[in-house]
Parts: structure tokens; C-alpha cells; sequence
């Protein structure tokens, strides 16, 4: 099975979900650092779409800085499309980590939810 994850080296619940993959026998894992190479605006509109979650509820609202700029740019009332306009502008609000395999995608926090598309 290939699995890709959309990672942050710096956050535990992103480390935890890749071992969680790493260790988990049969799983390639694709591992892409979304801060340095985010996924195109189409593609995280696609990730969403599979995961059954909107734009908002992949938006990152916690800890600096992206709590600070999701209230600097008001996008806890903007529609998905600004949402998403805004994560291609600034990929530290893209919410992680984002793991995409044949069974579906999932936003993991808790990290435990990877296991349902394994």
C-alpha cells in the first residue's frame, strides 16, 4: 500500500502519525514537507474533498504563528475558497498532518485516525 503525508518534521502529532505508517508492515510512505513543498490549490481542495472535511476544518487555528494570521485575515468567517487562497499564500495554516492512501484521506489529530484508511 502507498501512503503519502503531507508532514512537519517539528510537530509531534506528524512525527507520531508517520511512525505510526512507518512501522505498519506493507506501507510505502511518500513523505512530502508541506511547509517547504505545499500541495497545489487544486490538490488540497481534492485531499479535503476525500477526507469529507471543508477548507475550514483543514484550517490550522492554534499556536503562533498561524492562530495569529488566521485572526489577522479573518478567516474564521471566509468561505473555503478564501480559505484555500489563503493556505497557498501562507501553507503554515494547512492544519497536519494530511495522510492519503487508496482507502481514502485523513486530517490526523488524533494521529490514531491514520489506522482507518491502513
Amino acid at each position: 500500500m502507498q501512503a503519502t503525508i503531507w508532514h512537519n518534521p517539528a510537530c509531534g502529532t506528524s512525527r507520531k502519525t508517520l511512525a505510526i505508517l512507518q512501522e505498519t508492515p506493507g506501507v510505502e510512505v511518500e513523505i512530502i514537507e508541506y511547509l517547504n513543498n505545499p500541495p497545489s490549490r487544486d490538490k488540497l481542495a481534492a485531499l479535503y474533498a476525500r477526507a469529507g472535511i471543508t477548507p475550514r476544518a483543514g484550517l490550522r487555528t492554534h499556536n503562533t504563528p498561524a492562530a495569529e494570521l488566521c485572526a489577522e485575515l479573518g478567516l474564521l468567517d471566509k468561505d473555503g475558497d478564501a480559505v484555500l487562497d489563503a493556505m497557498m499564500a501562507h501553507p503554515v495554516l494547512i492544519n497536519r498532518p494530511l495522510v492519503e492512501t487508496d482507502q481514502g484521506v485523513r486530517l490526523c489529530r488524533p494521529q490514531d485516525l491514520v489506522r482507518e484508511i491502513l
